[in-house]
């Protein structure tokens, strides 16, 4: 007779084994991303000083990285379904590292851009999140997941700051050896810290199938939130083609000064951002949250192009800037796991995750072109164009409903049985969606946790509908 399994209850602290997990997947979460965006506000300011260097070939070595990590994150996740979530990860770092020592040892631009594109292909950010599901209880899955959503935010604020100080300290070269030595330090953190699993999760919240793939790319509203942030990533990448360049020749300030405006203007950018993020979350304006903050953007970029008014004036903008990049970066995957059907929120967010890196590629891309034929000025207005279109883009995403994912493990069944008991949840109060996967013995359910008496699915029997 098929049965559910007693479900958890969900307000259980995290347990040592999960703590550990969290923190030492959100630590060589930073490690990596940190080699990745330690130069985006230092690098603009040597295109005169290096080898081959163009405006655009600048933005592409900023923005190389992108390309590979978009095409081969999704493959190294299922490569790690098959080799073991730790060989593969320790393989991407290895890759990360020698396409750091690549870029350390270049005599030309174009073995920059190579050494940038081979640290992208060192793809492991969907083998640490399915190592994280492997790692933690389904109920403890979102903790766990956002303290390495967290992770990157603190390693892009980390890079700002830290990235003109070693600038100073070691030039180019020595960002990238510094970006090798913590490729390094992360394989010994995989080796002696994070847990090995014991388990291999296979379910659908945690992982793309490819299954799914034709079908999400068919979602408007998932591809709306993909195009999304495609194109707030090919805005940020952009930017940093001009803003560095902006400081130091506009505004004429010092480069090795430049960390202390970034470290001044990101904590008021994370203070503002809170109540936007309450306004979305709680209140439930989510649209409305997201439509303000690109128009929020957009008026960051015309600013810009007004930075002869001095350093206060930069200083403001920017804070508005990272006030929205912050927000956008909160708000948009929330509606990607809120507007995804049930079973496939690992595919969509998966899918997300990879149109954010093509964003980067093409933003620097972008920004190296619009530099090299129109200045600062010229990349701060064509990204403000970029916006409005955006802008539009973003009028077409519906509220989302505020539901919350809910796994349910059941006992083996047959396929016959799965539509009977799929039918039989959806109409217990509370339950808006129920996907039942025979394979994997679970229900995918979404659920509004303000209606639905968790009672309910405990004691459910599936073979009495």
């Amino acid at each position: 007779m098929a049965t559910t399994t007693q479900l958890n209850d969900q307000t259980d602290a995290l347990l040592p084994s999960e703590r550990r997990a969290a923190l030492s997947l959100s630590s060589l979460y930073v490690l990596r991303m940190l080699g990745l965006f330690m130069i985006l506000p230092v690098f603009a300011l040597y295109s005169d000083e290096l080898t081959g260097a163009t405006p655009l070939l600048i933005g592409l070595a900023i923005g190389a990285y992108g390309l590979t990590q978009a095409c081969l994150q999704i493959p190294f996740g299922m490569l790690s379904d098959r080799l073991g979530r730790k060989p593969v990860i320790i393989a991407g770092l290895l890759i990360f590292a020698v396409g750091s020592v690549v870029a350390a040892l270049a005599d030309h631009i174009i073995w920059i851009v190579v050494g940038r594109a081979l640290q992208g292909a060192g793809a492991i950010a969907a083998a640490i999140v399915a190592l994280a599901a492997d790692l933690s209880r389904e109920e403890q899955r979102t903790k766990v997941m956002a303290f390495i959503g967290v992770s990157i935010g603190i390693s892009f604020a980390l890079a700002l700051i830290l990235g003109p100080i070693l600038n100073t300290w070691l030039g180019i070269a020595g960002i990238f050896w510094f970006t090798a030595g913590l490729a390094v330090i992360g394989i010994a953190l995989v080796m002696v810290w994070v847990p090995t699993p014991i388990r291999s999760c296979r379910q659908r919240d945690s992982r793309p199938v490819p299954a799914q793939f034709r079908r999400l790319l068919g979602h408007r509203q998932l591809v709306r939130l993909d195009i999304s942030i495609f194109l707030l990533h090919l805005v940020l990448t952009a930017s940093f083609m001009a803003i560095p360049l902006v400081l130091r020749d506009t505004v004429g300030l010092d480069p090795a000064y430049h960390w202390l405006v970034y470290l001044l203007v990101l904590p008021p950018s994370v203070l503002l951002m809170v109540p936007c993020i309450i306004m979305a979350e709680k209140h439930r304006q989510m649209k409305a949250v997201l439509l303000g903050t690109i128009l929020s953007l957009m008026l960051s970029a015309l600013l810009f192009t007004q930075a002869a008014a001095g350093l206060w004036w930069v200083g403001m903008t920017l804070v508005i800037y990272f006030t929205a990049v912050n927000v956008l970066e909160a708000v948009m995957p929330s509606l990607v796991s809120r507007h995804a059907p049930a079973d496939a929120k690992g595919t969509a967010l998966g899918i997300y995750s990879s149109s954010q890196f093509l964003g980067a590629f093409s933003g620097g891309a972008l920004g190296g072109w619009l530099y090299g034929l129109y200045g600062a000025d010229g990349v701060f207005l064509g990204t403000a164009l970029v916006l409005v279109l955006w802008w539009l883009i973003a009028m077409g995403i519906q509220p989302p409903q505020h539901l919350s994912s809910y796994l349910l493990k059941i006992d083996a069944f047959s396929p016959t049985d799965a539509e009977h008991i799929a039918a039989a949840l959806s109409r217990i109060p509370g339950v808006a969606e129920a996907v039942v996967v025979p394979d994997e013995g679970v229900a995918y359910l979404k659920v509004d946790r303000r209606q639905l008496n968790p009672a309910d699915l405990q004691v459910f029997n599936p073979a009495h509908p």
